[in-house]
């Protein structure tokens, strides 16, 4: 197994901060296993921490900037790119003002004093979160999506109506190796026509042709560019630091259309909200350690005792059964669903009536005996009572769909069946079942 690592001595590097023009000393520090990566900021009392974690961006205007009670971090994306392309698990970082340093634009100045530092292996086992369900992302002409994989791969491709840039495409699997020799060079950039925008917000005091690559109306105004396609290089480098806002690395193949820190942050709380439905305990990623539950049935199981089929077989596995008892069922729901083109395109929410569908899917595999066995009867839907709706299924959700039997007669059950997302209910019902003899072929 793969071991956690850090780094083995103390480094610093000292800059100027990209927008708030602050100058900045930042310090790497060797920390304990399964600690993480937090920022401190040192130039205030008490050095208050600024934990690595998703759910702590306040801003992503022009950058990913964390922050806690009111202590914030500045464009950190460059620094975690780094660290999770080196493959560093904990690490300490102390900063003197409020924004990271940008060197030269890119990852370089970071990775190469963590180099000097050196890494070190630690006596903890490294804990990935490895994706087993895909997960997608999509807002306009922006799409991210992570597929399951062995390693991490980034995909990505961008658009730009500017003719030094055009659409360009890459895709690397992600390793120190190929983070020091294709990625960590590539530099920020930005159009000269953004820069008094920017300025007048506030934003790029520290911006020079030396920190930056910038494009005029036609050309590029830096001498020469370390890539041909450095600007979607630099995009992967951005996605890598932002993925890393989940704190430990991904084990998964990540493709990005035109996506930004923005996009990025809401996909990587997307990966994280996906992955923690039925696998975790609490708001933290560390029930991910673990594998999901193992299915009682997979899909093809379920195919064998439902007659349903796409579009409209609505459950993807069981994962808790007890025959005439109860049953427990999965339903992921994707931005792929056939009802999204149709449904609410614009602002896609899962059917009501398809989530009670599936309910009943679920609910009518109480029927059938141990380990599926069939009993001769089918289920058909014949009443609802009691049904309400109290939270909506979106994409990127997993819809956990409980059925208990409340009543068995000859020719009929009646069921209480809920849906669950993230442990609240989202929708329940009373549902009455007509019970028939299968009639052989």
């Amino acid at each position: 197994m793969d071991k956690q690592r850090t780094i083995k001595e103390t480094v610093a590097f000292s800059g100027i901060g990209l927008h708030t023009g602050n100058l900045t000393t930042i310090t790497f520090k060797p920390a304990p296993p399964d600690k993480g990566v937090t920022f401190y900021r040192v130039d205030l009392p008490d050095r208050p921490p600024v934990p690595v974690d998703v759910d702590n961006v306040v801003d992503v205007s022009r950058g990913t900037t964390l922050g806690v009670n009111g202590v914030e971090v500045h464009t950190v994306e460059h620094v975690l790119a780094t660290v999770a392309g080196m493959g560093i698990d904990n690490l300490d970082i102390e900063v003197d003002a409020n924004e990271t340093p940008v060197g030269d634009g890119s990852a370089l100045p970071f990775m190469g004093v963590l180099k000097k530092a050196g890494t070190v292996e630690q006596d903890a086992e490294r804990k990935y979160i490895k994706v087993e369900e895909p997960v997608y992302f999509r807002h306009g002409d922006v799409t991210l999506s992570v597929l399951p994989a062995d390693d991490l791969r980034i995909t990505m491709t961008i658009g730009f109506d500017h003719v030094a840039i055009g659409t360009q495409y890459t895709s690397f699997l992600i390793t120190p190796e190929c983070f020091e020799k294709e990625i960590a060079a590539a530099r920020t950039f930005c159009f000269l026509r953004e820069v008094r925008m920017l300025q007048d917000q506030g934003l790029i005091r520290g911006g020079t042709l030396e920190a930056a690559v910038v494009i005029g109306d036609e050309e590029i105004l830096n001498e020469d560019l370390r890539f041909p396609d450095e600007f979607v290089r630099h995009k992967v480098l951005d996605l890598l630091g932002d993925l890393f806002l989940l704190g430990r690395p991904i084990k998964g193949h990540v493709i990005a259309v035109k996506s930004g820190h923005k996009w990025h942050v809401e996909f990587s709380k997307q990966i994280k909200k996906a992955l923690l439905n039925g696998n975790a305990k609490s708001g933290t990623l560390e029930g991910l350690a673990a594998p999901p539950p193992k299915p009682v049935l997979d899909i093809h199981g379920i195919m064998k005792m439902l007659p349903h089929r796409y579009p409209f077989l609505l459950v993807d596995r069981i994962i808790d059964y007890v025959p005439d008892e109860s049953v427990t069922g999965i339903k992921n729901v994707t931005f792929n669903e056939p009802y999204f083109q149709g449904h609410w395109p614009n602002n896609p929410v899962m059917p009501g009536v398809l989530i009670i569908e599936a309910l009943a899917q679920v609910s009518s595999l109480l029927i059938f005996g141990p380990e599926g066995q069939p009993t001769g009867k089918q289920a058909y839907f014949m009443g609802i009572d009691n049904a309400k709706f109290r939270k909506p299924a979106v994409p990127g959700d997993q819809i956990v769909l409980q059925s208990k039997m409340v009543r068995m007669r000859r020719n009929a059950c009646r069921v209480s069946a809920v849906a669950k997302i993230d442990g609240v209910v989202c929708t329940q019902a009373e549902m009455l079942f007509g019970l028939q003899d299968i009639v052989a072929d």
